[in-house]
């Protein structure tokens, strides 16, 4: 099917897009129209057979209308995802690997306990990066109304990663289609994404090239080294780069500090 979708963006003219929809009845039919527009934006063989083989994946669906955690106050939020916990386990980590991660802080001026944080509070730190295809969740996300426009140039930036080997179309991630140690969306991962162990590959499941690919994106987002990340503070701003979630924000800088021993 993969071969039959690259020869239709090939032969056919430019044609309208598949509507998006509310369930996975017109899925098939966006897919089609989809897989033109993606081998317009430079999309390959292996990505345009991984979107074939994509399936709705209605667990996605759900989760995406129950993200009930982000309307809680800042107090229950952090209770709720284990803040104390991140903490504590996150001194633990820099006090048994402080080379790793003061050489992260000398390439690209972010203290560890903001990498330090967000590894904790997106996967335990590695311990549960996801258990759902990133390809189908991500094009599902692409086909849903609620938010399409938002999730086209990550599904187009999951199929060019499929191309360029640095997933497959079995890969597991989050519910969102993030992917390893940080939960990048794909089109971030596609930009930001830093070979940081020099294996000839970035890798999101590697924890180096993770936090690495981390620390890339919040310089390219407007980090200034030094700067104060506090609400208030210049690189508070980089930290909602991150994360849209006020709450989220919010508990980053907090135990961003106590890891750094600054709070």
């Amino acid at each position: 099917m993969g071969a039959l979708f690259a020869l239709a963006a090939a032969a056919s003219p430019p044609a309208a897009a598949a509507p998006c929809g509310n369930t996975g009845a017109g899925f098939e039919t966006w897919k089609a129209a989809f897989a033109q527009d993606a081998a317009r934006a430079g999309v390959g063989q292996r990505g345009l057979q991984a979107l074939a083989a994509s399936r709705y994946a209605q667990s996605t669906i759900n989760a995406d209308r129950n993200q009930k955690s982000f309307r809680l106050g800042l107090d229950e939020f952090m209770r709720v995802r284990g803040s104390a916990t991140i903490v504590r386990q996150g001194r633990q980590r820099l006090a048994r690997n402080p080379r790793f991660y003061a050489a992260l802080e000398r390439a690209y001026g972010v203290p560890a306990g903001v990498l330090i944080a967000i590894h904790g509070m997106e996967t335990g730190f590695g311990r549960f990066m996801g258990d759902s295809q990133v390809v189908s969740a991500i094009v599902t996300l692409a086909y849903d109304c609620r938010r399409s426009d938002f999730f086209r140039p990550h599904a187009i930036g999951a199929l060019r990663l499929v191309d360029n080997g640095t997933i497959s179309a079995g890969t597991l991630g989050a519910r969102h289609g993030e992917l390893g140690h940080t939960q990048f969306l794909p089109g971030n991962a596609l930009r930001y994404g830093v070979d940081a162990n020099r294996d000839g590959r970035v890798d999101f499941y590697s924890e180096a090239d993770a936090l690495a690919s981390t620390a890339n994106f919040l310089v390219q987002k407007g980090w200034q080294r030094g700067a104060g990340y506090q609400p208030g503070e210049r690189n508070f701003r980089v930290i909602q780069e991150w994360n849209a979630a006020s709450v989220y924000q919010q508990a980053i800088a907090i135990m961003a500090a106590q890891i750094d021993g600054r709070g």
